[in-house]
């Protein structure tokens, strides 16, 4: 009966140091493997013998890539403008015992270096250099950082800038600035509207002017050749002459009469009178 139990005792005893030697690593991780408290290998995917109660599984760290969100943070600009940016960063692990042996934390350490690296390239810029120029930033960023965590076994594949944004004050300040530079040259344009009606008003009377001027030339040529031809023809008889004035002092007496604002006509007793006092004073 004794005897039983010490079989099935060493039986487990055997059991449990193959199932300790035995290891299988799935794919996309790398085990660290310590020897008596020190490193003494890297167990890549597949199934593995390590030696029971002497070695063991100190770390299991993933060999795909690594999404690290950096944590949004001030940052002030050349300018001393302050904006908040942050980015998010893709990590390969190349080198397991370099990553878990070189730093206490791997992930904290990157994004601690990329919020420092981060802070320092945007203190260089300006405000608007910085908005515009995020793969600028990205490129600067990545250069800053890949060496550094290069000595830790691990690969920078890309870091991305997915925010830089003026603070709240800032936001609101350029939102008026806008507004005012809008307001600034609606105001330009509509005076330069109102210049250019100006002037083509202005044009528009001085030509208008010029016409009125020929027209009256042009009217006075005519009275002249008329009066002209008038008076070659009359001679020196006085009735045609009396005849055309009285014609035309009795129109005028008409028109008068047809205004609207008059309210009396007075009419000469003697029109033959008349047309020879104004063909007297005209002599």
């Amino acid at each position: 009966m004794q005897g039983e139990i010490l079989g099935i005792g060493f039986l487990l005893l055997v059991l449990i140091t193959i199932f300790k030697g035995v290891r299988q690593v799935p794919q996309g991780y790398k085990w660290v493997v310590q020897r008596l408290g020190k490193y003494h290998q890297t167990l890549t995917p597949g199934l593995k013998l390590i030696i029971p109660y002497v070695d063991n599984v100190s770390y299991k760290v993933t060999t795909k890539d690594i999404v690290l969100d950096i944590p949004s943070q001030e940052v002030i600009t050349l300018d001393n403008v302050v904006i908040l940016a942050n980015a998010v960063a893709y990590i390969n692990i190349v080198s397991p015992e370099r990553a878990v042996y070189g730093v206490e934390d791997y992930e904290l350490a990157i994004r601690t270096l990329v919020q420092t690296s981060l802070r320092s390239i945007v203190g260089e810029m300006k405000l608007d250099d910085a908005l515009s120029s995020r793969d600028e930033i990205k490129a600067k960023l990545k250069q800053s950082i890949s060496d550094d965590i290069a000595d830790w076994g691990i690969t920078l594949k890309t870091v991305e800038i997915q925010d830089i944004n003026p603070s709240g004050t800032m936001q609101q300040a350029m939102e008026e600035q806008a507004a005012a530079e809008r307001q600034r040259r609606a105001t330009v344009t509509r005076a330069d509207g109102e210049k250019t009606a100006a002037i083509l008003q202005a044009d528009g009377r001085l030509e208008a002017s010029r016409r009125d001027a020929k027209a009256k030339v042009v009217l006075a040529e005519g009275t002249r050749e008329a009066l002209e031809k008038v008076t070659q023809a009359i001679g020196d008889q006085e009735l045609p002459a009396m005849y055309l004035l009285g014609e035309k002092y009795v129109d005028a007496l008409r028109n008068i009469s047809e205004s609207g604002n008059s309210k009396i006509v007075i009419m000469p007793a003697d029109i033959p009178a008349a047309v020879r006092g104004i063909m007297n004073n005209t002599k």
